[in-house]
């Protein structure tokens, strides 16, 4: 979509009461992950070349400056550590109580593990591998281990994935299940059971206690997609009470609870100009703090947000509660063929309505939007 300077200036001049805080970063190359390693720090790093730099960043202080905001005076990232992969970064995880990393590249055979540095180094050190069965053109999909030991689960289709052991490259748990279906995505619901995504949305759900695994595909008439999900875990009671959403590259969005992965509580279509170019970037993630809030990104250069808590089994297109369109406007006037579009998002853990989201131009941004109807 083509922007024009006045609507450009138009969208600024509205942002002042729109955002709470907006701070607007340029990357020296575009990201599709974004991984928090701290309260105020993130990882991201390249996908574009052959040499793909990796950078920890500090969140901009003026964000946590509160009612002092004017007396503070950092409104940009900062670097803190830096390193390079030899591969462009598909996936990037952060295991969590470390200061270790794990990624994967294209058609790599193996994850890379990182040292992502401390106070007496600002470099980001490739410490390690992980083999993997087989090669993807996408990169495995990986997801941190919530045992006391550091374990990573990866794969790129159903046959290969795996749970291993950081440290010591033990495989701690395989899926014994026979498919080439392709891993949109894969996440622990708690130390032993963890979910997995096909690109086709059908749902497995596994237990690393047990070898077989749950299998819940989608009917045939919502086959043909790509479909990626998100996972969300009310902290206050059990593991029970997860809620699934799938999002597809036409904008389908289903929910499901774990406890009945078959079937779908409520199912309804976002309005999209166009199906998702690059399924890659397809993104629908939970708001940790706010109730029944998620976001969808990937087909615009838009990240959108909805509260589900109206949403009926068959309801009409809902509408987002906010809508991120600064990715596209603050894109007016750089000399691109192409309109960005959002490659990634993600919800800060602790402040409820903060984000950060990146795009195919390289922008960055993390933002604080403002409720005009709750105001919650």
């Amino acid at each position: 979509m083509d922007i024009s300077s006045d609507e450009s200036d138009d969208w600024f001049m509205e942002s002042l009461n729109a955002y709470k805080d907006l701070h607007l970063f340029q990357l020296e190359h575009p990201t599709k992950v974004i991984e928090w390693t701290g309260d105020k720090n993130i990882c991201v790093a390249g996908y574009t070349g052959a040499r793909s730099e990796i950078l920890e960043l500090l969140l901009p202080l003026k964000l946590y400056a509160g009612e002092n905001q004017g007396l503070c005076a950092e409104r940009d990232f900062k670097v803190q550590h830096g390193g390079f992969s030899e591969e462009p970064v598909e996936n990037l995880i952060h295991i969590p109580g470390t200061r270790c990393a794990v990624t994967s590249g294209s058609s790599s055979s193996t994850l890379q593990i990182w040292d992502i540095g401390g106070d007496d180094s600002d470099v980001i050190k490739r410490t390690g591998v992980i083999n993997l069965k087989s090669k993807s053109a996408t990169g495995s999909k990986i997801a941190p281990g919530l045992t006391d030991e550091p374990a990573v689960l990866h794969g790129s289709c159903i046959s290969d994935v795996e749970l291993t052991e950081i440290a010591t490259g033990r495989v701690l748990h395989t899926v014994a299940k026979e498919s080439s279906d392709s891993v949109s995505g894969l996440q622990f619901v708690n130390a032993c059971v963890f979910l997995i995504c096909t690109s086709n949305g059908t749902l497995l759900m596994g237990d690393t206690r047990a070898p077989s695994t749950c299998h819940y595909p989608l009917e045939e008439s919502k086959s043909g997609l790509h479909w990626s999900f998100g996972l969300r875990s009310d902290r206050i009671q059990s593991e029970a009470s997860c809620t699934v959403a799938r999002l597809s590259s036409s904008g389908h969005i289903l929910l499901s609870d774990l406890r009945d992965l078959q079937s779908m509580f409520c199912q309804t279509q976002i309005k999209v100009q166009h199906s998702a170019s690059n399924n890659d970037f397809l993104n629908i993630s939970w708001a940790p703090v706010l109730d029944r809030c998620l976001s969808v990104s990937g087909f615009d250069g838009t990240v959108h947000i909805y509260d589900t808590m109206d949403w009926s089994t068959e309801g009409q297109s809902p509408q987002p509660v906010f809508s991120h369109r600064g990715h596209e406007m603050s894109h007016e006037g750089k000399h691109c063929d192409f309109p960005p579009v959002v490659t990634t998002h993600s919800w800060h853990q602790s402040r409820p309505k903060t984000l950060l989201s990146a795009a195919t131009d390289g922008s960055l941004h993390v933002w604080d939007w403002v409720d005009k109807i709750t105001d919650r």
